[in-house]
């Protein structure tokens, strides 16, 4: 869900993080149903009655700006789990984890080689006595240029976390993100439903996000 705030001089802003004050609008659709909702004229429709105004306007490019703060937050949140010593990167290192069965979640950027993402799928499996199954990391939609500088590392082409508490943090960031930029903008989660980022929502299936009903 991604909360709708009403600014000051009347624009309709994304609030993410939810920390905006006054009166919010939840909204749990992808960016593609958000762009119909908009060009039918629902997504107004629905706001008032949030609102209770009319006196409010939408930005053009607010489905572009709910992207960016998403993409932004997630990206943050892997900055803050990194600063604070709970990411791993490097290949050896995440390996040497997972085979000792202390890897709770896996993460590649989009340009990461697809025999990288292999060995340490199979390590994961080896260390949590899964071998045979789908377990697998997950390639986000962003290459190692952008992981490096939100991470404040070089070169970051695979993530491994190890505290369960920052995966869940990780995934609850990521979920949003992902759900929003949709199938067709995101890249195929790799994922079982019950493995990965603590079984807490990047699995194979997207969780499923209510929907107010005049988006739909």
């Amino acid at each position: 869900m991604v909360r709708l705030a009403l600014a000051p001089d009347g624009q309709i802003l994304p609030d993410v993080r939810a920390k905006a004050p006054g009166r919010g609008a939840w909204i749990g659709v992808t960016r593609a149903e958000l762009e119909v909702a908009q060009k039918k004229g629902k997504l107004k429709g629905g706001l008032a009655r949030a609102f209770r105004t009319a006196e409010f306007v939408i930005p053009a490019d607010l489905p572009a700006r709910i992207e960016a703060a998403l993409t932004r937050n997630a990206l943050d949140r892997l900055g803050l789990e990194s600063r604070s010593g709970k990411l791993l990167t490097g290949s050896d290192k995440i390996e040497g984890e997972a085979r000792a069965g202390r890897l709770i979640a896996l993460y590649h950027a989009a340009d990461a080689k697809d025999d990288g993402r292999r060995k340490l799928a199979q390590a994961w499996r080896v260390g949590t006595d899964r071998e045979g199954s789908d377990l697998k990391g997950l390639a986000l939609p962003v290459g190692r240029p952008i992981l490096s500088l939100a991470l404040g590392r070089e070169n970051v082409v695979h993530i491994g976390l190890t505290d369960r508490a920052a995966a869940k943090r990780v995934s609850e960031a990521l979920d949003r993100w992902l759900h929003f930029i949709g199938p067709e903008s995101s890249p195929v989660p790799c994922e079982t439903a019950s493995q990965g980022a603590s079984a807490s929502g990047l699995s194979g299936t997207l969780p499923a996000v209510n929907r107010y009903e005049e988006f739909e």
